[in-house]
C-alpha cells in the first residue's frame, strides 16, 4: 500500500455557484485529492517529444482525442477479458491516436541527425523504420551513459528488453518475418520501441529492443490487472513501539530502507476516476515494478502471425523457437555503485549493500524494498524465508539444550556402563551378525557407539518430540498472522490470486483448438475434451509412479548393498591391524550405514536431475488451463517424488531396519538370499541419526553450491570479454543480457529446498534434537545466498503478485501433522526409551540402582548347536555354547524354546500405549494453540476496515462531486432524484 507520492489535501466539494450558466462551461477548479497547483496527471513537460500542453488546457481541441482513446481503450479491456474468437486480438486494435498539430509520443526507432531513414512520414511505416538500420549509421556511444536505462532521449523509461541475434540460416527468414509482424503489433498495442543495432553490442552479433509503455498503455493495463494506487495518506497511527526495540536496535536497519516509501490507503485505479489518485508525476507514478509486468502482460499475448493454420502468440513461443534470444526488464544499477542519473533511485545498489552481503547476515529483511523491487512474489518468498528462520532460533536452542543434557548425562548412563563394563559386556558373546563369514564377538566392542548413542537417545528426547510438535503448530499459525499483515501492507486483502495467474495461459489457448460457452461469461473460450484430458492424466499418473518405483528399486539396491557390503567390513576390520586404534569407534554397522548414507545420497541427487525434467515436461503435456493450475500440479509432482526420494532411506532405517531380522537359527532373508539387518545393542537411533545428518548437511552443501558458485562461474565466463573494454561501453541492457535467468520457476526450486528441509526437522527431529540448529545455520546463510545472487547473479525477474506461499502452505499442514505421528513411532519403536521404562518400573530387581541388569535383560540366549548349517560360522575358536542376540525370547531348554516372552508383549503394548498417548496429546496442544490465536491481527482487522470505509466514502463523494458538475452544467440526465439518492449511499455507507 506504498506510494511514491506525496499525499494530497483532503477532499473539498463545493457545489458551484448560483450565477454559473449552465450553457458556459464551469471554471477551472482545483482536483479533489490533489493540491492546487501540482502536476496533473496528463502533463508532461519535461518530455521534450511531447505537448507541453496541460490537461485542462487541452480539454477544448484535444478532449476529443483523449476520450476518443479512453473509448477504445475501454473496449481493449472488455475484449482481452471476453473476446469469444480471439482474446489477443485486441492486441493488433490498440494504437494511440494523437489529436491534430499534437506531436506523437516520441520516436519508436533510433533517430540520428544527418540519418539517410526516411521517417514514418516519409513513406516507411513504424515498422520498417525499428526493423531497418543501415550499415553506415554509427552511433557514438560516449555521448550517453551506457548505463542509463532511458531511450536516447533521455526522458521514456526502458521498460522491457528482447534481445536476438541475426544469424543468417535456413529459419532466418521466418524469424525475421515473426519479429516484424510481433514488434508491429506491440507498437499497434500502444508500446513504443527502439532498436540498438548489432554493431553497437559488444559481441556485434545482438541486436536490442528496448520497450517503453507510455502512459496511456500504463492506465489502460494498470486497470486490466485491477492494480491498487494511492488515494490518501494512511491516517491510523502507527503500532505502539516494542519496549524491547532498544535491545533489537542493532539488527535494524535504516528506516528509509526499510520503509521506502509512505504508507497509503489505496484503492484499484480507473482511468474514468483519475482524479481521485495522488498522481503527482507520470512517470514515477506507476514503479518500475509495475511498469515490467504490465509490459511482460502485453508480450506475454501479443500475436506474431499463424502457422500451420494455427494462431501463433506470445513471447514465450519466440523464445522457444529462438526468434528471441532474451526477454528480461532492467535492473536500474549496478550493484556495487549508484547509478549516475538522478532520475534513477538505484535500489538495486541499496538492496546489495543492506540486504545481500554476508556480513549483514544479522540484520532484519528489507521486505517493503525488496517488495517495491522485485514484487510481492519473491517478497513474499523471503518474508517467509525469514520468519521460518526466526522461528527455528527457538527450536534450536532447545534442541541444543536437549543435546548437551545427553551430552552431560553420557557418564551417568547405566547401559553404557555395563556395555562398557569388562566383567559385564566383556563376558556377553554376542551372535555372528552375518552369515558363515562373520565371528562371535564380545558386547563391549559396541563401546564408544553405545556411549555416543545416549546423545540422542535419552529422556531429552521424548520431550524434544513433544515440543517441535508444538513447535510446528506455532510457526505455522504465527505465519498466518504474519501473511495478513503483509497482505494489508502490500495491498492483497481483496486479492484472491493474481489476475494474471488466474487468466488462460497462452499454450493453452494456442493447444486448444475447440471452444464452449463458459457458463459464467456467456462467452466462448478455449477448453480440452474430456477425453484429452484422461489420456493425458493417464500418461502423467504412470509416469510418476514409474519414477515412484524407481526410487523404490534404488532404495532396496542400497539395502542390498548393506547387506552385502557388511561382511567385508566386518573381515576388514578384523584382519587389518591399521584399522584396530579406531575399531571401538568404526565399528562394522557404522562403517556400513556411513558408506551406504552417502550412496543413498549420491543416488537421490542423480534421480533428482532426471526428474525435475521429466516432472515438467509431463505438467506441459496435461496442458494446464491457467498459471496457478500449472504451478499447482509441478508441485505436488515433484513434491511427491522429492518425499518418497529424500525420506525413503529414513523411513527404513526408522521403521524396517532390525524389525524383522527373526532370530539365530530362522533369520529372515531379502529375496531367500540376503540375511536382514540388525540394529547395534543400543538401537538404530544413532544410525538414524547418522542417515539423517549425512542426507540434510549434503543436500544443504550441494544446494548452495548450485545456487551461488554455478551461476558466479557462469557469469564469470560470459563476461569476461568485457574486462578489456571501458565500463561506458557496457550497456545497461547487454550487462543484464549476460546474466542468468530466473526462470518462472526459479522460486519454486527454492520453496521446494526449504519444505524438503522443514520434513528432516520436523518428520525425524527426535532422533537428531541438533537438526533445527543445523537449519538454523543453514538459513542464515540461505538468506543470503539467494539474495546475492538475485541482486548480482540474475536479471530482474517480472514482478508478479501473490498473496500466500500458496499451496505450500497445505504441505506444510500435513507435514506438521504427519511428523506427530512419525515421532511418536522413532520414540516407541526406533529408540530404546519405552523398553528402559518398561524394565525400570516393571522388572528391575535392584531397588538401588533400578537399571542395572537392564542389558543382560534385554538380550536373549541362544544355543550355538542348534545354527542351522547356513547360519553357523566358519569358526569358533573359543568353543562358544551359547551367544546372546537382541531380543525377548525364551532361552533353550525352555518348554517355549525362541518364543516371544511376556516381557516382550508388555514392551509392545507400553509402545503402543505411547504412541497413541503422545499423538492425542500433541495433537490436543495442536488444535487449542491453533483456535486460541487468531489468523489476523485485530489491528490489521481494524486498518481493513478503516481502508474499506475511507476508499468507499471518497469514490461516493467523487461521484457526488460529478453529479454536481452535471447540475451545474445543465445536464438534463442528473436529475435532483439522482443526486438525493447518491447522498443517501453516503449516509448510509457511513452508518454501516
Amino acid at each position: 500500500m506504498a506510494g511514491r507520492l506525496l499525499a494530497g489535501t483532503p477532499p473539498d466539494f463545493r457545489f458551484c455557484s448560483a450565477q454559473t450558466s449552465p450553457a458556459q462551461p464551469s471554471p477551472a477548479r482545483p482536483s479533489p485529492l490533489r493540491p492546487a497547483g501540482s502536476a496533473h496527471a496528463w502533463a508532461r513537460p519535461e518530455a521534450p517529444l511531447r505537448s507541453g500542453r496541460s490537461r485542462r488546457q487541452r480539454k477544448g481541441g484535444g478532449a476529443a482525442t483523449m476520450n476518443r482513446l479512453g473509448r477504445r481503450a475501454n473496449e481493449t479491456l472488455i475484449e482481452m477479458a471476453l473476446s469469444a474468437d480471439d482474446d489477443i486480438a485486441i492486441l493488433t486494435k490498440f494504437k494511440p491516436s494523437h489529436s491534430e498539430g499534437e506531436e506523437c509520443n516520441g520516436p519508436e526507432t533510433i533517430s540520428t541527425a544527418g540519418s539517410e531513414i526516411p521517417s514514418s512520414s516519409e513513406g516507411l511505416n513504424s515498422t520498417e523504420t525499428t526493423l531497418l538500420i543501415p550499415e553506415h549509421q554509427v552511433i557514438d556511444k560516449r555521448h550517453q551513459s551506457k548505463d542509463s536505462i532511458f531511450f536516447r532521449d533521455g526522458v521514456r523509461r526502458i521498460d522491457f528488453v528482447l534481445s536476438y541475434v541475426d544469424d543468417l540460416n535456413k529459419e532466418w527468414e521466418k524469424k525475421l518475418e515473426r519479429r516484424k509482424e510481433f514488434e508491429s503489433n506491440l507498437q499497434k498495442a500502444g508500446l513504443e520501441l527502439e532498436t540498438e543495432d548489432k554493431k553497437e553490442s559488444e559481441d556485434g552479433k545482438i541486436f536490442f529492443v528496448k520497450i517503453h509503455a507510455p502512459w496511456e498503455v500504463l492506465i489502460t493495463y494498470a486497470e486490466v490487472l485491477n492494480i491498487k494506487v494511492p488515494i490518501r495518506e494512511n491516517d491510523i497511527p502507527p503500532m505502539v513501539e516494542n519496549p524491547l526495540d532498544c535491545v533489537l536496535f542493532p539488527l535494524r536497519l535504516p528506516e528509509k530502507v526499510m520503509h521506502p516509501e509512505p504508507d497509503y490507503f489505496t484503492a484499484p485505479f480507473s482511468k474514468d476516476k483519475q482524479e481521485l489518485y495522488l498522481i503527482n508525476d507520470e512517470s514515477t507514478f506507476f514503479s518500475p515494478s509495475m511498469r515490467n509486468r504490465i509490459v511482460n502482460y502485453i508480450l506475454t499475448r501479443c500475436p506474431y502471425g499463424t502457422e500451420e493454420g494455427k494462431k501463433k502468440f506470445g513471447i514465450k513461443r519466440l523464445l522457444n523457437n529462438g526468434t528471441y534470444t532474451a526477454a528480461y526488464p532492467l535492473h536500474d544499477c549496478q550493484y556495487w555503485k549508484k547509478a549516475s542519473d538522478p532520475n534513477c533511485d538505484s535500489e538495486r545498489y541499496t538492496l546489495y549493500m543492506e540486504w545481500a552481503r554476508f556480513l549483514r547476515f544479522y540484520k532484519e529483511q528489507p521486505l517493503d524494498l525488496i517488495r517495491k523491487y522485485y514484487g510481492e512474489k519473491i517478497g513474499i518468498y523471503f518474508a517467509w524465508l525469514g520468519f521460518y528462520t526466526e522461528m527455528l532460533f527457538l527450536a534450536a536452542v532447545v534442541g541444543l539444550i536437549c543435546f548437551l543434557y545427553g551430552l552431560f548425562t553420557m557418564d551417568e548412563n547405566m547401559s553404557s556402563k555395563e556395555i562398557c563394563d569388562p566383567a559385564i559386556g566383556g563376558e556377553i558373546i554376542m551372535c555372528p551378525l552375518c552369515d558363515r563369514d562373520c565371528e562371535y564377538w564380545r558386547l563391549n566392542t559396541t563401546c564408544e557407539s553405545s556411549q555416543y548413542s545416549h546423545l540422542f537417545d535419552n529422556v531429552a528426547t521424548l520431550f524434544f518430540a513433544i515440543f517441535m510438535g508444538i513447535w510446528v503448530t506455532l510457526f505455522l499459525e504465527f505465519w498466518k498472522r504474519r501473511q495478513a499483515r503483509l497482505k494489508y501492507e502490500w495491498d492483497l486483502v481483496d486479492f484472491e490470486e493474481e489476475q494474471q495467474q488466474l487468466q488462460l495461459r497462452p499454450e493453452y489457448e494456442a493447444k486448444c483448438t475447440q471452444k464452449k460457452k463458459n457458463p459464467v461469461t456467456q462467452e466462448m473460450e478455449p477448453y480440452l475434451p474430456l477425453t484429452s484430458q484422461a489420456v493425458r492424466f493417464c500418461i502423467s499418473g504412470a509416469t510418476v509412479l514409474f519414477w515412484v518405483s524407481l526410487i523404490i528399486a534404488s532404495m532396496i539396491a542400497v539395502i542390498v548393498y548393506r547387506l552385502a557390503v557388511y561382511a567385508a567390513f566386518a573381515s576388514l576390520m578384523e584382519n587389518t591391524q591399521t584399522l584396530q586404534p579406531i575399531s571401538g569407534l568404526l565399528t562394522p554397522q557404522l562403517a556400513t550405514s556411513v558408506t551406504a548414507s552417502c550412496l543413498n545420497f549420491v543416488i537421490i541427487m542423480v534421480l533428482n536431475f532426471f526428474y525435475e525434467r521429466i516432472a515438467i515436461w509431463i505438467t506441459d503435456m496435461e496442458i494446464p488451463r491457467t498459471h496457478m493450475e500449472y504451478e499447482n500440479r509441478l508441485t505436488m509432482k515433484m513434491f511427491l517424488f522429492q518425499f518418497v526420494n529424500y525420506y525413503s532411506s529414513c523411513f527404513y532405517v526408522a521403521f524396517f531396519k532390525g524389525k524383522f531380522v527373526g532370530y539365530p537359527g530362522a533369520y529372515t532373508y531379502m529375496f531367500n538370499r540376503w540375511r536382514n539387518e540388525e540394529c547395534d545393542p543400543a538401537g538404530c537411533l544413532i544410525e538414524l541419526t547418522t542417515q539423517l545428518t549425512i542426507v540434510m548437511a549434503g543436500k544443504q552443501i550441494w544446494g548452495n553450491i548450485q545456487e551461488a558458485i554455478v551461476p558466479w562461474i557462469c557469469n564469470w565466463w560470459g563476461r569476461r570479454k568485457a574486462r578489456n573494454n571501458p565500463e561506458n561501453l557496457y550497456s545497461r541492457w547487454e550487462q543484464d543480457h549476460d546474466l542468468q535467468t530466473f526462470g518462472a520457476l526459479g522460486l519454486f526450486y527454492e520453496y521446494l529446498e526449504m519444505v524438503i528441509q522443514f520434513g528432516f526437522i520436523t518428520l525425524f527431529v527426535a532422533s537428531f534434537p541438533l537438526a533445527p540448529l543445523l537449519a538454523l545455520m543453514n538459513n542464515i546463510l540461505e538468506i543470503r545466498v539467494d539474495s546475492w545472487k538475485l541482486t548480482t547473479q540474475f536479471r530482474r525477474p517480472v514482478a508478479a503478485k501473490a498473496h500466500s506461499i500458496g499451496v505450500w502452505q497445505e504441505i506444510l499442514n500435513g507435514m506438521a501433522i504427519l511428523s506427530v505421528v512419525t515421532n511418536a513411532f522413532i520414540v516407541a519403536f526406533t529408540s530404546d526409551m519405552i523398553p528402559r521404562l518398561v524394565y525400570y518400573y516393571a522388572y528391575s530387581e535392584s531397588e538401588d540402582s533400578p537399571m542395572s541388569g537392564y542389558i543382560n535383560n534385554s538380550l536373549s540366549v541362544f544355543q550355538i548347536s542348534d545354527f542351522r548349517p547356513r547360519n553357523e560360522p566358519k569358526e569358533n575358536p573359543e568353543n562358544f555354547v551359547i551367544c546372546r542376540y537382541r531380543d525377548y525370547r525364551y532361552p533353550p531348554g525352555h518348554e517355549r524354546k525362541y518364543l516371544h516372552t511376556m516381557q516382550f508383549w508388555h514392551i509392545l503394548a507400553a509402545k503402543l500405549a505411547f504412541i497413541i498417548i503422545m499423538e492425542h496429546v500433541v495433537f490436543i496442544v495442536k488444535f487449542f494453540v491453533a483456535w486460541m490465536i487468531p489468523d489476523v491481527p485485530a489491528d490489521v482487522k481494524a486498518k481493513i476496515k478503516r481502508e474499506k470505509y475511507l476508499t468507499q466514502k471518497i469514490l461516493h463523494e467523487y461521484e457526488l462531486e460529478k453529479l454536481k458538475e452535471r447540475l451545474c452544467q445543465g445536464d438534463k440526465r442528473a436529475t435532483e432524484k439522482e443526486f438525493i439518492a447518491t447522498e443517501g449511499r453516503m449516509e448510509l455507507s457511513r452508518a454501516i
